[in-house]
């Protein structure tokens, strides 16, 4: 059986590949610098390796044994993501893995230009290819899994509103992030893959509105967009990382948020849609989940267990 260990494993991101690679058949392997991270959840039986991504020499150890590693930047790092993904591959290489698995989260660029903070992906993309390591990247344009963190369901669950600051004019191909880690893992034995980077979304370009009303139909309600400026979004989304984000970070964070999504709103290159016909004539056969019936299986009340942000 082969085993993928996967970097940010108790984050959302983490926990949906684990999930997917457990049903897919592999073996798991759990990268956290908490090894408590798990106690009391469904992978309570899954191996944990502790690993400081800053610190290099414990990379190698933690990857030991691997087949493959998906690699999840940690959210707080977003500037550090190229310097982390090369120091993933470097370990990665040393210790004989067939495929590093990098989801970057958001847009890659595919065309020169100013490319704001996607550039940072341009960058992480080319130095994870460079230290040799079997590598794929995926970029996940918009996860769905967002709208059950604590800074969009609240207001949705209790008072019938979707908040988020995207522009009337701008459309987005919400992922679910098990679609993405069921993508990650089917380009494990692709080699046309290996070496090669996509963006990646579903398969609706979908407005704010268009969001509410499948969010209505999920939860038989009506529900209705409302338009937050960056600004505020920043704010709240800063304030919902709550003590897992030093003080002295959240007003730069709400900064940079602020800035990232007046960006994605007034930039020519749409950010937060996919090509869709590429996407699925590389990936053939696969169906990525609407974003309405994704809601549908989803649980949205009050006690549902959330990781941090979340």
């Amino acid at each position: 059986m082969a085993l993928v260990s996967v970097v940010g494993a108790s984050g959302r991101q983490g926990l949906a590949q684990m999930e997917q690679l457990r049903a897919a058949g592999y073996e798991v392997r759990a990268i956290s610098r908490n090894a408590d991270a798990f106690r009391g959840t469904a992978f309570e039986d899954v191996e944990v390796r502790p690993a400081d991504l800053f610190d290099q020499a414990s990379l190698p150890k933690a990857f030991e044994g691997s087949n493959a590693i998906f690699f999840n930047h940690p959210v707080q790092a977003r500037a550090q993501r190229a310097e982390l993904a090369e120091a993933v591959g470097i370990a990665g290489k040393a210790v004989g893995v067939k495929r590093v698995v990098w989801n970057t989260s958001s847009w890659i660029p595919d065309r020169p230009g100013d490319p704001f903070t996607y550039g940072w992906n341009t960058d992480g993309i080319n130095r994870l290819f460079r230290t040799g390591v079997p590598a794929t990247v995926f970029g996940g344009v918009l996860f769905m899994d967002n709208l059950l963190t604590n800074w969009v369901r609240p207001k949705v669950l209790h008072e019938g509103v979707f908040i988020y600051p995207h522009g009337p004019k701008v459309r987005a191909n919400w992922i679910s992030l098990d679609d993405v880690a069921r993508i990650m893992i089917a380009s494990l034995d692709r080699p046309d893959f290996e070496g090669s980077w996509m963006n990646i979304g579903g398969s609706e370009a979908l407005q704010g509105a268009d969001v509410a009303a499948a969010l209505g139909e999920a939860l038989g309600r009506d529900v209705r967009f409302q338009y937050s400026s960056p600004a505020q979004f920043g704010t709240d989304l800063a304030d919902a990382f709550g003590d897992n984000m030093p003080a002295e970070r959240k007003a730069q964070f709400a900064k940079d948020i602020e800035a990232f999504y007046t960006y994605n709103n007034d930039s020519p290159t749409r950010p937060f849609e996919v090509d869709v016909v590429y996407q699925q004539s590389r990936l053939p056969g696969f169906q990525p989940e609407r974003l309405v019936d994704w809601a549908k299986r989803q649980d949205w009340s009050d006690e549902a267990h959330r990781p941090s942000g979340g």
